[in-house]
């Protein structure tokens, strides 16, 4: 296969077909994600089946835990995907909505409509749902997508990618609407992210080695998060059992996803009392603790078996593992301060009852979600109720935070006239 002429080929198509995507009206593309949703639904085990052989495949590679934990298709995840899409469908659709209407003076109205992209490329690792969530999402915004998932997950892509075509072709729309790169030539990330002639932006999903590449080799524009070093901030006036439960949800609910949390702050006044018994619930889950000082002491006398000494390493790694950094700090001044120093600017939490310090916290940790007394797992579109989402941007600009379909729309000035003309 000559990859570049394949990825031109991929590009045209989409090029083509963003523009029946955009002209399609809002009926059609819901009737399509159904069509989708009901699909998947029937062909559960095919998708298991094929998710299994990628599974096998992966381990006999030595695929890192984390990445395997991602390529697992479970009958949870078959059935999210599907309440994913139907729970897109039930949300307003932005395309062609018009706001901010204003008169002038001159008489004309002028205001701003709300358009697809147009053709979006999507490049992922490990997670087969991203095939699904990404799919619906940028068909219900009316573009064009160009799927390059990972080739650990090549079989259960292809057979997502089958079921994506039938419910485009049963609505009517493009079957090359959404297209799955069929190779697993890593030259077709190359080639896919220099295309801005048929490409208008692209959405990595995937570790931080992937992003590095892209961000210095990439054409086309990208919405992105390099990684995610996410803290949680325990307060001096923390309720005891919701700082429990949000920092042992916060790293062991799942490790190898950009929401867990890599680092945890304690305040000097509560430490002695809530880092003992933390250490209980880590212990359960065999989590390295990478502590500094006054954390290593406090943590040294309670015994736990899996303590080491905290470098300046820890607060810049994110794990994606059974490793915590630890780190006890003076009040919600230095927590913050470390905060944006260290962060990644994706999640921060802070387990307070102070309703000053939890306002401060939100005014100023500058990250893409801040989070009062709620675990930093609630960081995704679904939870957010979006729907599902493309992908979690920790850039300021376009879209900031999980991405659903606002992120995948962008706004045009539409003048109103009655026959003005400018003096």
């Amino acid at each position: 296969m000559d990859i570049k002429q394949y990825m031109e080929q991929v590009g045209k198509q989409a090029r083509v077909a963003s523009r029946a995507m955009a002209r399609a009206d809002s009926a059609q593309r819901n009737r399509a994600l159904l069509l989708i949703a009901d699909a998947i639904e029937r062909e559960a085990g095919a998708l298991r089946a094929a998710n299994k052989q990628d599974m096998e495949a992966a381990a006999a590679n030595g695929l890192a835990p984390a990445m395997l934990d991602r390529l697992a298709l479970s009958d949870t995840a078959i059935k999210t995907m599907v309440e994913g899409l139907r729970q897109i469908v039930a949300l307003p659709d932005p395309i062609g909505e018009i706001s901010n209407m204003k008169f002038r003076p001159t008489g004309i109205q002028v205001g701003q409509m709300r358009v697809p992209l147009g053709v979006i490329g999507i490049i992922y690792e490990a997670r087969p749902n991203v095939t699904v969530d990404a799919a619906g999402l940028c068909i219900k915004s009316g573009n064009a997508t160009i799927l390059r998932g990972g080739s650990e997950a090549i079989h259960c892509n292809r057979a997502l990618a089958k079921l994506v075509k039938e419910g485009l072709a049963g609505a009517g729309l493009p079957e090359n609407g959404v297209q799955v790169v069929d190779t697993t030539d890593r030259a077709a990330v190359g080639a896919l992210i220099t295309m801005p002639q048929y490409v208008d932006v692209i959405v990595p999903r995937g570790g931080k080695g992937l992003i590095a590449r892209l961000m210095e080799e990439a054409t086309v524009p990208m919405i992105k998060h390099l990684d995610g070093i996410c803290h949680v901030y325990i307060d001096a006036k923390a309720d005891m059992q919701k700082a429990l439960d949000i920092a042992f949800n916060a790293k062991c609910h799942r490790y190898g996803t950009c929401n867990t949390m890599e680092t945890l702050l304690v305040h000097r006044a509560i430490a002695p009392q809530v880092l003992p018994e933390l250490a209980k619930l880590y212990a359960t889950k065999d989590v390295e603790l990478r502590a500094d000082a006054e954390a290593h002491a406090i943590l040294a006398a309670a015994a736990y078996p899996h303590l080491a000494q905290a470098t300046e390493e820890d607060w810049a790694t994110e794990y994606l593992a059974a490793i915590l950094a630890i780190k006890v700090v003076g009040g919600l001044d230095e927590a913050i301060d470390h905060i944006n120093t260290w962060s990644s600017k994706h999640t921060e939490a802070i387990v307070t009852e102070d309703y000053t310090d939890a306002l401060r916290f939100l005014r100023e940790v500058d990250s893409s979600s801040v989070m009062v007394n709620a675990s930093t797992r609630f960081a995704d579109g679904f939870e957010y109720g979006l729907g599902a989402e493309i992908g979690i941007s920790n850039d300021k600009l376009h879209a900031r935070g999980p991405v659903g379909l606002e992120g995948l729309t962008s706004l045009k000035y539409v003048v109103f006239g009655h026959g003005e003309i400018r003096k």
